[in-house]
């Protein structure tokens, strides 16, 4: 009970941290330590996420008992609250099998020394630039006795783990390109050498940080307190409006207003979900009354695939990772670039030829016990979780929509399932929609408050953060499926 009550009252000072040390207008006082010249410290942003308001994530957190069982599961291993967690919480089935796996991999028993585990994390992170997990890690790292010389920069660290930085690179941007090559290198460095055991527990890690940095910043998570980024010691107000509204990007009412009229209206947005339903509908009539050829759903997905290319955001721009980050990895200019540009062409990864089911699953239990389960649980629960609602619909089946959005982003990544109509994709992802799944998927440092507000617009933030779980979960595993296939080859 003790241990139920520290973390729900770790779960209360985080998501009250605004009123207990925020400006005046934030609800925050000035104490007597202000008045006596102390600098404190003031939260930037109102809550875990700068895209969902606080109160609704508050208000899911409040309701539920068995959020509080997995709050104080997670502060127990953890010894904090995290905001990823918070966020989370719109989904207890599955926030329970990701703090379980996440656990499992960090802090049980495995091939990897617990300083290694940390480092591999902060290595996957800062290849998406996603600060917020560097340095959750580097705090970590250093708390189970990491050597501190090592976060000067990757040329720092051992050698073993400066051979894992070319897979770490291939892996988070272009997985397609691996090679059983990639995994030789690897086991046959000499003294340097990884164990097939080690390296796939550094797989697992580095398809695990990368997909939550796709996380952490397709649902806008905001940095900790304790962190760089999640506090000024700026005064409190400038203008008519705090400085948490500035850089938390809600400005001033006028401005507010002026966004808000050039959106679509309230009325728009709601037939949009009602065409949405009418295509679900009619999907479903064409399925019962005719089946496409094998050879008609091959070409829809080389049509889709090569679609997929052509979608970016207006506000695409390159980023430039910081000092902070990028000393973490090698080669800062390699990012994501379309599989099928220039004139490079990859085969189609085919599933009925190496599945996660029957292939993947197997080689990772083998060689990681127990992790192959874990995992496969976390990619169950995101891809069947529903709640069978739709914005303001009850009693929908959502199975279809699922499965599109889950094997578009698998298209994007050349995977392609044989019994699948590639021709529904076009019918329920809008383009708005496809550029925010791809922008999360293959360059989440490029995520905008805009790209998320701009899809689904009557859908509720719980829904919303369910795709991202189902975005993350298909990413994952078609890492995984990339690299097992590589080191299956190599083994055989």
């Amino acid at each position: 009970m003790r241990l139920a009550t520290a973390a729900n009252e770790a779960y209360a000072a985080s998501l009250a941290v605004s009123e207990l040390l925020g400006c005046k207008q934030c609800g925050g006082g000035h104490g007597p330590d202000e008045e006596l010249g102390i600098r404190i410290p003031r939260p930037l942003g109102h809550g875990p996420s700068r895209f969902i308001p606080e109160k609704e994530i508050l208000q899911v957190g409040n309701e539920d008992a068995q959020m509080h069982a997995l709050f104080a599961d997670s502060f127990a291993a953890l010894g904090r609250l995290d905001n990823i967690t918070l966020v989370m919480v719109f989904h207890p089935q599955y926030l329970e099998s990701f703090l379980k796996t996440q656990h499992y991999l960090l802090q049980m028993d495995g091939p990897l020394p617990l300083h290694y585990r940390h480092y591999i994390g902060i290595m996957a992170a800062a290849r998406h630039q996603c600060s917020y997990l560097v340095n959750l890690h580097v705090n970590d790292f250093l708390h189970v006795g990491g050597d501190p010389k090592w976060l000067n920069g990757l040329e720092n660290a051992p050698q073993k783990l400066q051979n894992l930085g070319e897979l770490n690179k291939v892996l988070a941007h272009r997985p397609w390109l691996i090679t059983k090559e990639h995994i030789e290198g690897l086991l046959k460095a000499e003294e340097h050498s990884w164990s097939l055991a080690e390296l796939v527990h550094a797989v697992v890690l580095l398809t695990h940080y990368h997909s939550l940095a796709s996380f952490t910043f397709g649902c806008g998570i905001s940095p900790e307190i304790h962190c760089d980024g999640g506090h000024t010691f700026r005064p409190p107000s400038v203008s008519n409006y705090c400085i948490c509204d500035i850089t938390n990007g809600n400005h001033s009412v006028d401005e507010m207003q002026v966004n808000s009229a050039g959106n679509v209206s309230v009325s728009d947005s709601f037939f949009e979900v009602e065409a949405l339903m009418e295509k679900m509908r009619q999907l479903q009539e064409c399925r019962d009354e005719e089946e496409a050829s094998q050879e008609e759903m091959a070409s829809r997905f080389e049509i889709e695939k090569r679609e997929s290319m052509f979608v970016f955001s207006s506000d695409d721009e390159e980023v430039t990772p910081a000092r902070d980050v990028s000393r973490h990895f090698e080669d800062t200019s390699y990012g994501y670039k379309d599989f099928s540009r220039h004139g490079m062409h990859v085969p189609t990864f085919r599933v009925q030829d190496y599945c996660w089911e029957d292939h993947g699953y197997s080689l990772v239990n083998r060689l990681y016990p127990d992790v192959g389960q874990l995992i496969d649980e976390k990619f169950h629960i995101a891809y069947n979780l529903t709640y069978n609602t739709m914005a303001m619909h009850k009693d929908v089946d959502t199975s279809m929509l699922r499965r599109a959005i889950w094997n578009y982003i698998h298209c994007m990544f050349g995977i392609r399932y044989d019994d699948y109509d590639y021709g529904e994709i076009n019918q329920l992802l809008d383009r708005s929609f496809k550029v925010y799944i791809k922008t999360v998927v293959c360059t989440p440092e490029k995520v905008t408050k805009r790209m998320y507000d701009s899809f689904w617009r009557q859908f509720k933030h719980s829904e919303k953060v369910h795709v991202n779980l189902l975005l993350i979960e298909a990413r994952m595993q078609a890492e995984l499926l990339y690299a097992l296939r590589a080191i299956t080859r190599y083994m055989t």
